[in-house]
């Protein structure tokens, strides 16, 4: 097991470059089971969950190709539906993401149980009601799945809730299903953007991209194609939020800023500002970090929702920013129950903050923040204990770094190249 030691207190400076979205890289190589011709992928983030979808995809029949730089080439000319390592598909809940290329592809497919993080129930039973629609049959016991498809056929489809992982898999199994299949309720992050944009480029006929209705007119075949995956919007916010904390200057160019208004605003409500120049963000030094209250003087809340509202992955980051900030804030998580359990690793370091129930907490800032050894519970908590660790002014431990690994590539050394103390270590 590996552990992050840091020396914490010096402000970040220098400029950084977003890793590809592991959002849209996920999805993305599962899609490359569609066709029999050559895809080739760029700015694929070298992280843990895409490398266990590599090795899934790979143990189907497919050849991938490291072209280096982040690009792939990836040829599933034959695809044959073995058996997947259960521990892999424990280790990421990306693996349901293969049900819906594998049914148009070979009519059937059986899942081990999917995994991810320990956030809380995360329920499947969208995939099932809306892959079943499209005529699949599916059977399921003990978290495994079975999945049978003679010939899928389009239709109208209401997702009983925008999941991200649904909607793709839908997408994925629609875009050569028989005839047409409009998706309503449906998620629209960017990595779901990204998605219909690269099937798209290999033959798709989707519309609608960016809303939460889209319209998929089926093609008897997807061809060869290449795609560039976008940038981590989670990661692009996660080092804004490591700069403010710090007190520092930063550049972070290619960020997509066209998917951070929302996200851009509910900052503002913290008193974090950025510029924009192109698609680059500039985060000046200077921040003046006031929680802005509600009208009457009312303690603000900030609740995450669907796209394109507040996203869930970012509460942590932003619960981090706010014990900085003068003020009162309530932050409300609905989607997981397990979400705010990290807040006491916080409240360790000398946050204030209370955990109202497992969905809510307030926190009341600015509190000066302590050294301490703690755990990452989970990708997003431990990128925001990092943050905690890079505010204070001497030495923090965060074990179990292979969880900030599944979903940020070579952290610590970009906030080396930024001027950060951070070193990894292998625990004895």
């Amino acid at each position: 097991m590996q552990k992050f030691h840091i020396v914490g207190g010096i402000p970040l400076k220098g400029e950084m470059t977003p890793s590809g979205n592991k959002n849209a890289a996920l999805p993305i190589l599962a899609a490359t089971l569609m066709t029999d011709e050559p895809v080739i992928l760029h700015n694929v983030p070298n992280i843990r969950d895409v490398v266990d979808m590599r090795k899934m995809v790979a143990s189907l029949g497919v050849e991938i190709k490291d072209l280096g730089g982040g690009s792939w080439r990836i040829a599933a000319h034959s695809v044959r539906p073995a058996d997947l390592d259960p521990e892999l598909c424990r280790r990421i809940r990306a693996s349901i993401l293969l049900a819906g290329p594998m049914l148009a592809r070979t009519g059937g497919f059986h899942l081990p149980p999917p995994g991810g993080d320990v956030i809380g129930r995360r329920r499947l039973d969208t995939h099932h009601l809306a892959l079943k629609a499209l005529g699949a049959e599916v059977k399921y016991a003990r978290a495994a799945f079975e999945f049978k498809a003679k010939k899928m056929k389009g239709t109208d489809i209401l997702l009983d809730e925008a999941s991200v992982t649904a909607t793709e898999n839908v997408i994925m199994a629609a875009v050569t299903a028989q005839g047409t299949t409009v998706i309503r309720n449906s998620a629209s992050e960017p990595h779901v953007q990204d998605l219909c944009e690269m099937l798209n480029v290999l033959g798709g006929n989707i519309s609608g991209i960016g809303s939460n209705t889209l319209t998929i007119q089926g093609v008897e075949r997807l061809h060869g194609g290449e795609f560039t995956i976008g940038p981590d919007y989670l990661e692009v916010v996660s080092f804004i939020g490591a700069a403010v904390v710090t007190h520092g200057e930063l550049c972070i160019r290619a960020a997509g800023s066209k998917y951070l208004d929302m996200i851009r605003f509910v900052f503002n409500r913290l008193g974090v500002n950025w510029e924009l120049d192109g698609e680059d963000i500039l985060v000046p030094a200077k921040q003046r970090l006031k929680v802005e209250p509600d009208l009457g003087n009312a303690i603000p809340e900030i609740k995450s929702n669907v796209w394109p509202a507040f996203p869930t992955d970012l509460i942590s980051i932003a619960i981090t920013v706010a014990t900085q900030a003068r003020g009162s804030v309530l932050f409300h998580d609905w989607m997981y129950p397990g979400r705010m359990y990290f807040t006491d690793k916080l409240v360790a370091m000398g946050a204030q903050i209370v955990l109202c129930d497992p969905h809510r907490v307030i926190v009341t800032g600015p509190t000066k923040l302590y050294g301490e050894k703690v755990e990452s519970p989970d990708i997003r908590a431990g990128m925001a204990l990092l943050l905690a660790a890079l505010a204070v002014p001497g030495n923090s431990t965060i074990r179990n770094v292979g969880q900030i690994d599944r979903g940020y590539e070579r952290v610590d050394e970009k906030l080396r190249s930024l001027g950060a103390n951070i070193e990894r270590l292998t625990e004895k």
